[in-house]
C-alpha cells in the first residue's frame, strides 16, 4: 500500500474551500422508506457551518428514483426505463423541496441542477454548466445537482451519482469531493464477507492495490458500489481534488472532515496542483467513445513514453462510426485503452490512412490533411 506523504494528508480537508458533497440513496431514503428528513436537516446544518467557515458547497444528491418508488408504492426498483423515468419525475419534486426547506432554515438559497451525459459530452454545454455552477457559487447559492433520470436512458446515462459527483468536482475545480455512503470507507476487503478487513484511512489514488480492494458489490437502491467510488476518486484526482469516502450518519461527519479528524478514507492525488488542464480533463472524463483506433507497439510506446501526437503510421485497425472532433479510444496490442482524444478525421478517412506516413496522406485522401490523427494537445494518456 502506497501511503500519503509524511505531511498530514488531512490538511487538505482543513484548508479546502470548495467542496462537493455527494450523498447516496441509501443515506437519503432510509433504505427505501422515503426521504429521511432528519438526516437531510443534519447535513444541511453541517453545510451551513461549512459556509460559515467560508467554504463553497455543491450538493450532489441521489434519491429521486428511491423517493419516487416510495411515493408510488413500488416495492422494488423498476426495470423498465419509462417506469424509472416516472419514478424519478415524482421523486425529484420531493427531493428538491426537502433540500430547499432544510437549507432554507439556515437562510441558504438553493438551486436545482439536472444533468445528463449529453450535457457534459457536448463541449459547449459542458462549459455552460460550468459557468452556471460557478455563478451560483459566486451568489452564495448551494446548488443541488442530480442526474436527470426523467429523460436519461442507457445511451445518455452518466451511470451513477458517484461519477456525477466527480464530474461536478471537475466542473467547479473543487478542492475536495466527499462521498457519504453506508460504509465507513474503503476497506482492505469487503467487511461484510471478510470480518478481519481493516479500514484504509489515507492512501494515494494511484496505488494499484486499491482497485483489487474495492470489489464491485452494490447496494439494492443505488447503482454504484465501492468500485465506482474509487473510479470517481480517480476522476476527481484528474482535476486535483482529493476524495473522502465516509459513513454519512457519522456524528457531524462534515464538521469532522473540516477539522481533519480521521473519519472515512481519504484518497489523495499525487500532486493536487498538477491536475489536467480543463480541456484534457473533459476529454478524459467522456464516458462515450465514438470509436477505437488499434495501435502497434511502436505507436503505443510513443504515446506512453514521449507524449507525442498519434500518427497514421502506427494505427493498424479502426472501429466505430465517428466524425472529426469526436472522442475515440487508442487501444494497445494487449487490448487495453492507453489514451483517448479528439480525432482529426472521420472513420472512413482513418480507414484509408492506416499505416500511412506523412507524405502519403494527401495521395490517399485526394486532398491535404492534418499530419496527426490526434494532436497531442487533444490527447490524454491514461
Amino acid at each position: 500500500m502506497t501511503t500519503a506523504p509524511t505531511r498530514d494528508p488531512r490538511d487538505v480537508l482543513r484548508t479546502a474551500r470548495r467542496w462537493v458533497v455527494k450523498i447516496g440513496s441509501s443515506m437519503l431514503t432510509a433504505n427505501g422508506r422515503g426521504l429521511d428528513h432528519d438526516a437531510i436537516a443534519r447535513w444541511s446544518a453541517q453545510i451551513a457551518r461549512l459556509r460559515d467557515a467560508e467554504c463553497e458547497v455543491v450538493v450532489v444528491s441521489s434519491g429521486a428514483v428511491a423517493q419516487g418508488m416510495s411515493r408510488l408504492a413500488l416495492k422494488s426498483r423498476p426495470k423498465a426505463v419509462h417506469t424509472l423515468q416516472a419514478a424519478a419525475a415524482v421523486g425529484q419534486m420531493g427531493l428538491v423541496r426537502a433540500w430547499d426547506t432544510a437549507l432554507g432554515a439556515h437562510h441558504i438559497t438553493t438551486a436545482q441542477i439536472l444533468i445528463t451525459h449529453d450535457d457534459v459530452g457536448n463541449r459547449q454545454r459542458y462549459l455552460n454548466a460550468r459557468n452556471a455552477l460557478r455563478e451560483l457559487l459566486a451568489f452564495g447559492v448551494v446548488p443541488v445537482v442530480n442526474e436527470n433520470d426523467t429523460v436519461a436512458v442507457d445511451e445518455i446515462r452518466l451511470g451513477d451519482n458517484d461519477r456525477l459527483g466527480a464530474m461536478t468536482a471537475g466542473l467547479i475545480e473543487a478542492d475536495v469531493l466527499v462521498i457519504l455512503t453506508d460504509q465507513q470507507g474503503l476497506f482492505t476487503a469487503d467487511p461484510r464477507t471478510h470480518p478481519d478487513a481493516t479500514l484504509i484511512r489515507d492512501a494515494m489514488i494511484d496505488d494499484a492495490a486499491l482497485t483489487d480492494m474495492a470489489g464491485d458489490s452494490k447496494g439494492a437502491l443505488g447503482r454504484g458500489g465501492m468500485k465506482t467510488k474509487l473510479e470517481a476518486a480517480q476522476m476527481a484526482a484528474r482535476s486535483g481534488a482529493a476524495t473522502l469516502i465516509a459513513y454519512g450518519h457519522h456524528d457531524d461527519v462534515l464538521d469532522a472532515a473540516l477539522r481533519g479528524d480521521p473519519v472515512g478514507t481519504l484518497l489523495m492525488p499525487r500532486d493536487p496542483r498538477a491536475g489536467l488542464p480543463a480541456r484534457k480533463r473533459w476529454i478524459a472524463d467522456q464516458l462515450q467513445r465514438r470509436g477505437r483506433l488499434y495501435l502497434d507497439s511502436g505507436a503505443t510506446d510513443a504515446l506512453q513514453s514521449t507524449g507525442r501526437s498519434l500518427l497514421p503510421v502506427g494505427v493498424t485497425r479502426v472501429e466505430g462510426r465517428f466524425q472529426r472532433g469526436d472522442v475515440v479510444g487508442c487501444i494497445a496490442p494487449d487490448g487495453h485503452e492507453v489514451a483517448r482524444g479528439l480525432i482529426n478525421y472521420s472513420a472512413d478517412e482513418v480507414s484509408r490512412l492506416l499505416g500511412a506516413r506523412g507524405a502519403d496522406i494527401a495521395n490517399r485522401l485526394g486532398y491535404p490533411g492534418d499530419p496527426e490523427l490526434i494532436h497531442r494537445d487533444n490527447l490524454v494518456v491514461r
